[in-house]
């Protein structure tokens, strides 16, 4: 069965082909999934019946259900959990901001990179996302709220580029000017290091915002809270980031998750200021999220406005990321262990 949402439009001419079908009808199967979003083959009534059978005899159209939804009584902020068509389980979170709304969305069913600080890997890892599951988020979400998602955010469960050629595809789809037509510039990808497809996106130069979850300023610690860093090293990975800018021209936002006692010290500000002296960045501090399983606590308010003033002090442009749908939990990956802790 082909999984027909996942197919670009050069796909659907060669299957259209393949039925002895004229070309311009990929065009219309094209806008029914991604215009229009249709649920079946029936609904696409400009379509002869005959190959309306054909493809629902060939083809599945992907559809995800929302099995729970939570809604923020603070900021409105949205958390979808969804059940996939295997029945697994994975999360998005509709975040509302004065320039829109921004969707963050998942890439994997759970997670293999094993970052100790995280919720998304503590459930192990299942499989991979099809394009068309990725891309499902985002038309469900625009569906439910009648809204407009403005911007997309690859910071769901699982690491985007540890399922790359469907990532990839997602994004062609995206962006396509026969589906949602929505520029690369207004989508953020974030990884925590996987160097070797972090050239190769270079390479592609997609224009889209590269996010570098980097946590620590030396090996040993990194290699502590982040496996990864045990294939890479920080030297390694900082060298990929510098390609990448210099390919692209686009500014790369450093993540760091400020932990208690762990890496939230004045010297570990200065190393991290040297570490990107000379760069066009941008660092997001991130108070750590609880995760009971790794028992690490968030930095007091002052320890993180104090490590930011290292930064700015150095020259380097640093946020404190504002929380939001802190009474709902909108961080990823806990209302999956939730359902599959009930399973």
């Amino acid at each position: 069965m082909y999984d027909i949402k996942s197919m670009t439009k050069k796909e659907l001419e060669q299957l259209m082909e393949q039925l002895d079908q004229p070309k311009f009808r990929a065009g219309q199967v094209f806008g029914w999934l991604h215009q229009k979003h249709a649920l079946s083959f029936d609904e696409m009534t400009n379509l002869p019946a005959s190959l309306r059978e054909k493809l629902a005899g060939e083809c599945t159209i992907t559809r995800l259900e929302i099995c729970r939804k939570l809604v923020s009584e603070l900021d409105g902020t949205i958390k979808y959990l969804y059940t996939l068509p295997d029945g697994e389980h994975i999360e998005s979170v509709l975040m509302r901001y004065e320039h829109g709304n921004s969707l963050c969305i998942s890439s994997q069913v759970g997670c293999k990179m094993g970052c100790a600080f995280c919720a998304s890997t503590k459930a192990g890892f299942v499989r991979n996302l099809t394009p068309s599951e990725i891309l499902e988020q985002v038309y469900m979400a625009a569906a439910d709220t009648g809204k407009k998602v403005s911007n997309i955010v690859m910071m769901g469960i699982g690491e985007p580029l540890d399922n790359y050629q469907n990532v990839l595809r997602f994004l062609e789809l995206v962006s396509s000017p026969d589906g949602l037509n929505l520029s690369h510039r207004h989508l953020s990808l974030s990884t925590c290091g996987i160097v070797d497809k972090i050239y190769d996106l270079a390479e592609r130069n997609l224009q889209l915002t590269l996010s570098i979850s980097l946590h620590a300023t030396s090996n040993e610690k990194r290699s502590e809270i982040m496996p990864i860093n045990r294939r890479w090293k920080i030297e390694e990975l900082l060298e990929a980031c510098r390609h990448y800018t210099d390919m692209t021209h686009r500014r790369i936002s450093y993540e760091y998750a400020l932990i208690a006692g762990v890496n939230d010290s004045k010297k570990q500000a200065e190393e991290l200021a040297a570490l990107l002296h000379g760069t066009l960045c941008h660092v997001n501090l991130i108070p750590v999220n609880y995760v009971r399983e790794a028992g690490y606590e968030k930095s007091p308010k002052e320890r993180i406005f104090a490590f930011q003033k290292v930064l700015t002090s150095k020259g380097i442009n640093a946020t404190v990321r504002r929380t939001l749908g802190a009474d709902i939990n909108a961080a990823c990956g806990q209302l999956r262990r939730e359902a599959e802790n009930r399973n």
